[in-house]
């Protein structure tokens, strides 16, 4: 197998692609075609799952997990080596969430965002190569240039964390009437680094096989940041941490094991060296923790809850399934119905010891809130964000995630005053696999679905593709309706926002939901559906909006060339009577293009061949190779 790389990136960052780095790539680019045939099973179940109106079940017992030895009965049962807590990670009270990048930003600017997240106070950052990471342009390698030099403590690095604390500290003085930040230098070792690998869905922008096959975006992301850090990690006396997203099956989590595996030992590293984590973000796996748990085997440390992406997963795994219709987004709590369901079987899976009486962790879900606006605002977010992170810490999560520094010491003195380091080994009931299980986990319970939700969906949905588009994939976000109300804060937002909006749009609108309210607006009537006429006026008064909107809000330069993309995406994913599986696949079609008809053409070609047969295009659609001639 031979590899080719985008023409000019390795001479761009040959700190990044190092000889060590790309070896290690070559070393695992031989898994890539196992992705690929898992990510064909995934959309054959998913096909399956319309074409037989068929809901998931649990596992039989008796089966084997998927490329393991292991019986799911002995998985259940905890009769597996699973792995052990190191010292780092015993408390993480608090983990950050966000990338070491910036779009289109020297390499201080991006460092920028480093020196906040490491003088953050946090226990843990966890920073992103994937749904909060921009894919414009080189920003998958800003985001491992940037995370390598700080690691290494580079006096670039340094000299931007110490303008950094200096700044955090002028912003904790008039929040908090105090510093935040007493030695810049001491507290840049506090805080646990940790890195996220994009998703096995997903293939990389800069390297590819030779015949075009795409390469996974995992195995690059994973052998970049370790391969360039594991050894001044492992000096100082850290872990080697990484977060696994949108695993589905206990057979992807073996697939992972495998990776990990065969990157140790190509780097003369122990097994289970490299500590994982693992966000439960997709229904299948909430059916499959255990299995999960076993097939990750001495690698796993614990699971995240997290909540756009799972409801996402919800609504596409029951789009067949006429009766099941979610309400307004916000009407989805983590204690509403199916995701209750889904956290408790959480916190029962990682209080469940190993065959050496081993727990794992639970890291709470994401705290969007950012601490800017209006003094009532903020008053009021801050309290429903202190009174979220209570109710986690009460549930018997050891932690939880912030989308921004702002926040930290806003929530972690929840955990400070609890003062454990952890609640390994706390009491739950075991977990159950019965028919009643599997129905809990598909729960609806009574809520609004109003005109209001729909224009907010619309709103965000259209603002998320925008800033997605122009390398912005976290981004800073609030219905239309309320620019310019600083009581109404703006949430911190990553892809996963993006996914669900446009995911129970098109749920609404092909099953014909009925509204729960009159609409006096709209005219529309508690009990009527929004049908295609309706959609269709609510998508050109929202996007007006987004056109007359600040440049606060909506950049102005992105109005004419971004923004109709977005729309369009919207627009058809929506439409489209054969529900797409990701948001993010036509996105990543349009990134660094602004003609809109070239837009349509590539929107138009992913959904025939989804269609057709069940084909994603995640091809960089502008890779211009250069055989630089690695060959696995």
């Amino acid at each position: 197998m031979t590899l080719e790389f985008r023409a000019g990136v390795r001479n761009a960052y040959p700190d990044v692609y190092t000889p060590e780095a790309v070896a290690a790539i070559e070393a695992l680019a031989p898994l890539n075609r196992d992705r690929i045939s898992m990510m064909a099973a995934r959309t054959a179940r998913r096909l399956a799952r319309f074409d037989e109106r068929k809901r998931i079940a649990f596992l039989d017992p008796d089966a084997v997990i998927e490329r393991t030895s292991i019986r799911v009965a002995d998985a259940r049962a905890g009769n597996f080596e699973g792995g052990e807590i190191p010292p780092d990670l015993e408390r993480q009270w608090i983990q950050g969430t966000g990338p070491a990048a910036r779009p289109r930003a020297t390499v201080e600017e991006g460092l920028r965002s480093v020196a906040y997240a490491l003088l953050s106070g946090a226990d843990g950052w966890m920073f992103d190569g994937e749904d909060a990471l921009g894919q414009v342009d080189t920003m998958s390698l800003d985001n491992q240039r940037n995370l390598k030099l700080a690691i290494a403590r580079d006096a670039i690095f340094l000299g931007v964390a110490e303008t950094v604390a200096a700044e955090m500290n002028r912003w904790a003085e008039g929040f908090f009437g105090r510093r935040i930040v007493d030695d810049w230098r001491e507290q840049l070792d506090f805080t646990t680094t940790i890195f996220r690998c994009r998703g096995l869905h997903l293939d990389d922008r800069h390297i590819r096989e030779s015949d075009g096959t795409g390469l996974s975006a995992s195995i690059v992301d994973l052998a970049l940041y370790v391969a360039n850090n594991h050894a001044r990690l492992r000096d100082a006396g850290r872990s080697v941490v990484v977060y696994l997203p949108k695993i589905q099956t206990a057979g992807e989590a073996a697939l992972w094991n495998d990776t990990l595996s065969t990157l140790e030992r190509h780097l003369g590293l122990d097994d289970g060296t490299i500590r994982a984590y693992v966000l439960v973000e997709q229904i299948e796996q909430a059916f499959q923790l255990m299995e999960i748990r076993a097939a990750l085997g001495r690698h796993f440390v614990g699971f995240n809850t997290g909540r756009w992406d799972y409801i996402n997963s919800v609504a596409d795994a029951f789009a067949w399934d006429e009766q099941f219709v979610n309400p307004n987004i916000d009407a989805i709590t983590m204690t509403y119905g199916y995701m209750r369901t889904y956290e408790d079987r959480v916190r029962r899976a990682v209080n469940t010891p190993d065959r050496n009486g081993r727990f794992a962790l639970w890291q709470g879900g994401m705290e969007p809130n950012i601490p800017v606006g209006s003094e009532a605002g903020v008053t009021a977010g801050m309290t429903r964000a202190k009174a979220g992170g209570e109710r986690e810490q009460q549930a018997g999560a050891s932690g939880k995630w912030v989308a921004h520094w702002k926040m930290v010491h806003i929530v972690r003195p929840i955990w400070e005053k609890a003062g454990d380091a952890n609640q390994l080994g706390r009491v739950f009931p075991a977990l159950t696999y019965t028919d009643e299980d599997a129905a809990a986990l598909a729960m609806l319970e009574p809520a609004p679905r109003t005109i209001r939700g729909a224009r907010d969906l619309l709103s965000v949905a259209l603002q998320y593709g925008n800033a997605f588009l122009r390398g912005f994939q976290a981004a800073a976000l609030k219905p239309a309706d309320f620019f310019g109300n600083d009581d109404v804060l703006y949430l911190m937002e990553d892809m996963a926002t993006g996914e669900i909006r446009v995911s129970i749009l098109w749920e609404w609108l092909h099953k014909r939901a009925p509204l729960t309210e009159d609409d006096a607006e709209t005219g529309a009537r508690a009990g009527e559906p929004i049908d295609a006429a309706l959609f269709a006026r609510l998508l050109d008064e929202e996007y007006a909006k987004l056109l007359a909107a600040g440049n606060k809000d909506v950049h102005d330069d992105s109005k004419a060339t971004t923004l109709p993309i977005a729309r369009e995406i919207v627009a058809a994913y929506v439409a489209d009577a054969v529900k797409p599986p990701w948001y993010i696949d036509l996105l990543n079609l349009n990134l660094g293009s602004s003609g809109l008809e070239t837009a349509k053409a590539r929107i138009r070609a992913y959904l025939e061949a989804f269609e057709r047969d069940g084909t994603r295009l995640t091809a960089n659609p502008d890779f211009a190779a250069r055989n630089e001639g690695v060959t696995p």
